[in-house]
């Protein structure tokens, strides 16, 4: 076959399970039985669960973007962009490159894993004051910010001005949230030290949440260690409360507190692409409603999972019941969706996705920790190796693993030198900043381009 028969396969997003599905393309599909193309603004997959690390300055960068390029049978053509619109009838996907211009990619194949947006909500001053913690940029930005406040109060000599600089204020009792108040906590602790003009006790942070627990998926055992670990630490852990307005100066609790602070970093649960909402397709909770098969009802070769789909969860054996939008079920559901393209290619029949969880582990930081594989409840020393041991065996190379295995020995045995680089401190970096959100188009828009272009074709 030549290449233009080949049927064109197109992943969309190069998230956990974009990701490892190209890769089972890419394996189990010979050079002459399709076109396999990605569309994703970078050519990395980012491991999303170590961003605190990021920000804490355990790890660097580099060690958690793992290089799309670097697999032995790489043949995939990446299309540096995002996906702004799809039309399912033409079976069309708009994609704005990074160039900014915006183009027609056509399939015959399409797996939709654009993964997920933060969840914010309508709060006044909420997106022009927080921070995020869903990208690269954002993790090494928080960390120079967090260095900034330090140094920025032990200058100052307005007392009101020191003391609203070392508070910081974390919305989200989740893992994101709860590991980045833990990481970033331990990183003020130690760095303090280093600022003799600067009183410790006024380091505040403040982890809150509107729900009445602490990570509740972790059972009421586990969760009451975790929130125990961060009280001993010091930080001030208030659940059934959430913002009620922020400002670059200070944040009102719904509780009616104010909090002085130059430090808002919102990890409030996440919400799904809005690419989804550009098919006008059913929707479940805003993820795209999908068969066991995660294909997409009534749509010949349409896929999609991850953060963005409602895969019905059969482990669980209840009516409704969907997989969680986590790294686990990400990774799993890439890989089984590959096999069902290709099944669909061959005209095999396709498989519904199964997976039992296989636990959850929470990285506190130091020795601190709290795990939960497969059922077993762990703490402090065991916890951690079992979370740093499944962190470090899902990155997908040799060369990310011996990254991050080098980067954690180095900062057990010589700790942190608190550097700051500087690179984006005059670059906005709040949540609108990073989002997008307005850059999608509306289903009429998708299928007007679309229906243009082929006009202006004929």
């Amino acid at each position: 076959m030549n290449t233009v028969t080949r049927p064109r396969i197109l992943v969309v997003g190069a998230g956990f399970a974009g990701v490892e599905c190209v890769r089972r393309l890419e394996r189990k599909l010979s050079p002459g039985e399709a076109e396999i193309t990605l569309v994703t603004p970078f050519a990395y997959q980012l491991y999303l669960p170590l961003l605190p690390q990021v920000a804490s300055g355990v790890l660097t960068p580099q060690s958690v973007a793992v290089s799309l390029r670097r697999s032995s049978r790489y043949r995939t053509r990446i299309i540096p962009g995002g996906a702004i619109g799809v039309d399912l009838k033409a079976k069309v996907c708009v994609v704005r490159t990074i160039t900014d211009k915006i183009v027609d990619e056509p399939f015959d194949y399409i797996v939709l894993s654009p993964g997920s947006i933060t969840r914010t909500f309508d709060i006044p001053g909420l997106t022009d004051t927080a921070f995020g913690m869903k990208t690269l940029a954002e993790a090494a930005y928080i960390r120079d910010h967090v260095i900034t406040q330090l140094d920025l109060a032990d200058a100052s000599e307005d007392p009101a001005e020191r003391a609203s600089r070392l508070q910081f204020v974390v919305v989200g009792g989740g893992y994101a949230g709860t590991e980045t108040a833990a990481c970033l906590q331990r990183l003020t602790h130690a760095a303090v030290k280093r600022y003799p003009r600067l009183d410790p006790r006024l380091i505040k942070w403040h982890l809150i949440d509107i729900a009445p627990k602490l990570m509740p998926e972790l059972g009421d055992k586990l969760g009451r260690s975790a929130l125990e670990i961060l009280r001993r630490r010091g930080i001030e852990i208030s659940l059934g409360v959430s913002i009620a307005k922020a400002s670059p100066e200070e944040v009102t609790f719904t509780d009616g507190r104010v909090i002085p602070t130059r430090t808002l970093i919102w990890t409030a649960g996440v919400a799904a692409s809005p690419l989804i909402g550009t098919l006008g397709a059913e929707t479940v909770k805003g993820r795209l409603a999908v068969t066991a098969e995660m294909c997409l009802p009534d749509h010949d070769g349409v896929f999609a999972l991850g953060d963005a789909a409602a895969v019905p969860d059969l482990a669980k054996g209840q009516d409704g019941a969907v997989c969680p939008p986590t790294a686990q079920h990400a990774m799993r559901q890439g890989t089984h969706v590959a096999d069902n393209v290709i099944a669909a290619l061959r005209g095999q029949p396709l498989r519904p996705y199964v997976h039992k969880d296989l636990g959850l582990v929470v990285d506190l930081g130091g020795a601190d920790a709290v795990s939960k594989p497969l059922g077993v409840e762990l703490r402090g020393l065991p916890a951690q190796a079992v979370a740093r041991g499944y962190h470090w065996s899902a990155l997908r190379t040799g060369v990310a693993k011996t990254r991050v295995m080098t980067n954690w020995l180095l900062n057990a045995v010589a700790g942190d030198d608190f550097v700051r680089t500087g690179f984006q401190a005059r670059k906005p970096a709040k949540l609108k900043d990073f989002e997008y959100t307005d850059a999608y188009l509306s289903p009429e828009e998708v299928r007007a381009r679309v229906e243009g272009a082929g006009r202006a074709r004929a």
